[in-house]
C-alpha cells in the first residue's frame, strides 16, 4: 500500500486481479488444529482483525479470519475501519489484534526519514520502528504498493519508461488521495527524488477515471490493482526509490503474535504478488465477496480442512 494508497476504491467491490498464479511461495500444508493445551477454541479470548477501507485489504483481512477459524479460534470482524491514519489508534488503544499491513507505507508512517527501500531492509528497519505492544508477522512475497502511472499515448508521446523522463513537461497534474499531498513520494518527492514539478488534485476514487479523461496527466495506482491492466497503463520505473518496497505483511498486537503466527505465516507464504491481483480482479471484475473470494483461495492452497 505504493503509502497512502491510492487505493482506488473501485465502485465495483472487494477485490482481486489476473490469475491467481500462487507458484513457487504457495505453502501446500493444511493449518492444523491446534493441541489441546493451546487450542483457542477452548478459550474465551477473541482474536479482533481490522481492515482498512480497501477492497483488497479486506480480502487479506477475510483470508487471516477464515484461517484463524479454521485453526479454532474465535474471531471478530472489524473490517473497512478507514485508512492508515484510523487503523493504527485502533492497534495501538487494543480495539484490533490484527490487520494486514504493507510494509513500506507502514514504515514510512513511522518513520518518515527511513533511507531503506528494499524488501530485507525495509522489512528489519520496520520492526525496529514499531511502538512497543505492536509486532509484525512473517512478510509476504506479494507486494501491492503505490506506483505511478500515466496513460500508453501520454507515454508514447513524451517516450516515457521512467519518473525522471517526467521532467522539463509541463503542466502536470498527479491525482491521487488526498493524503498523497504530504507524502514523502507526493509532490515533494517528485521534486526532490527527479527534479519533476507538478501540481496535486486529490481525485481519490476517480484517480483512473480522471487520468483516463485527461483531466491529470500522473495517477498515484497501488500496484496490484486490475486497472492497470485493464486500461493500458504504464507504469513508470523508479530507479531512484522513490517508493519502499511494499510487501503484504501481518501488523498484530504483541500480546497474541505468539498465538497467531503459525496460522498467519502459513497464508503470507502462500500470498504472491501474482496471487493478489488474482484475488483483486475476482472482486472487481467477477464481483464476488471477499468471504467466497477467501474460501476459495485457502481451498485451493490447502489451507483449510
Amino acid at each position: 500500500m505504493s503509502r497512502i494508497r491510492t487505493r482506488l476504491s473501485l465502485v465495483l467491490g472487494a477485490a482481486a486481479v489476473t490469475t491467481l498464479a500462487l507458484a513457487g511461495c504457495g505453502s501446500s500444508g493444511s493449518l492444523e488444529e491446534p493441541d489441546a493445551s493451546a487450542a483457542p477454541s477452548g478459550s474465551s479470548d477473541t482474536i479482533v482483525i481490522g481492515s482498512q477501507a480497501y477492497y483488497s485489504n479486506e480480502i487479506i483481512a477475510e483470508i487471516y479470519a477464515q484461517a484463524l477459524e479454521n485453526a479454532g479460534f474465535t474471531v471478530d470482524r472489524q473490517f473497512n475501519i478507514g485508512q492508515r491514519d484510523a487503523i493504527i489508534p485502533s492497534l495501538e488503544d487494543g480495539t484490533i489484534q490484527l490487520t494486514p499491513e504493507y510494509t513500506g507505507n507502514l514504515l514510512q508512517f513511522f518513520d518518515p526519514e527511513t533511507t531503506a527501500t528494499t524488501s530485507d531492509d525495509v522489512y528489519a528497519a520496520l520492526q525496529e520502528a514499531l511502538p512497543d505492544g505492536l509486532t509484525v508477522l512473517d512478510q509476504s512475497p506479494a507486494t501491492d504498493q503505490d506506483s505511478y502511472n500515466v496513460t500508453a499515448a501520454f507515454a508514447a508521446e513524451h517516450n516515457l519508461t521512467s519518473i525522471g523522463d517526467l521532467a522539463g513537461i509541463s503542466p502536470l497534474v498527479l491525482g491521487g488521495a488526498p493524503e498523497l499531498e504530504q507524502r514523502p513520494y507526493g509532490p515533494s518527492g517528485l521534486k526532490e527524488k527527479y527534479g519533476v514539478d507538478v501540481t496535486f488534485e486529490a481525485t481519490a476514487d476517480t484517480t483512473v477515471d480522471e487520468l483516463v479523461a485527461g483531466s491529470i496527466q500522473i495517477a498515484n495506482v497501488y500496484s496490484a490493482d486490475p486497472l492497470i491492466e485493464t486500461q493500458n497503463l504504464v507504469t513508470l520505473e523508479d530507479p531512484e526509490g522513490l517508493f519502499l518496497a511494499s510487501n503484504v505483511v501481518p501488523l498484530v498486537s504483541a500480546d497474541v503474535s505468539d498465538e497467531i503466527a503459525d496460522v498467519i505465516n502459513k497464508v503470507s507464504a502462500a500470498l504472491t504478488p501474482e496471487g493478489l491481483v488474482a484475488l483483486n480482479v475476482k472482486s472487481t471484475q467477477d464481483q464476488e465477496s471477499s468471504d467466497t473470494i477467501a474460501t476459495e483461495w485457502l481451498t485451493e492452497q490447502g489451507l483449510l480442512g
